[in-house]
């Protein structure tokens, strides 16, 4: 079990996002640090993952039409400002 200290408001915010979804303080601030932690879960990509992303991302490429080289140079990022 682990207990926490908050600021008053933070407390009083948290407990008014509470109620307003019918569920316990405890329940809905333990519920907010679960989804926390696990978004923040690195998922490290297979081989498979990541040839599928690739082969995805190359599948419509001959769709893309080509630009001049002009369209990267600086000035043309830049136009309307200095």
């Amino acid at each position: 079990m682990i207990q926490l200290e908050l600021r008053p408001e933070i407390e009083a915010q948290l407990a008014a996002e509470a109620e307003a979804r019918g569920v316990e303080i405890r329940t809905y601030g333990a519920n907010l640090i679960e989804q926390a932690v696990s978004s923040r879960v690195d998922h490290q990509p297979t081989t498979q993952e990541m040839s599928a992303f690739f082969q995805a991302m190359a599948a419509n490429s001959e769709k893309i039409p080509q630009l001049p080289d002009e369209a990267f140079q600086r000035a043309s990022f830049y136009q309307d400002h200095d």
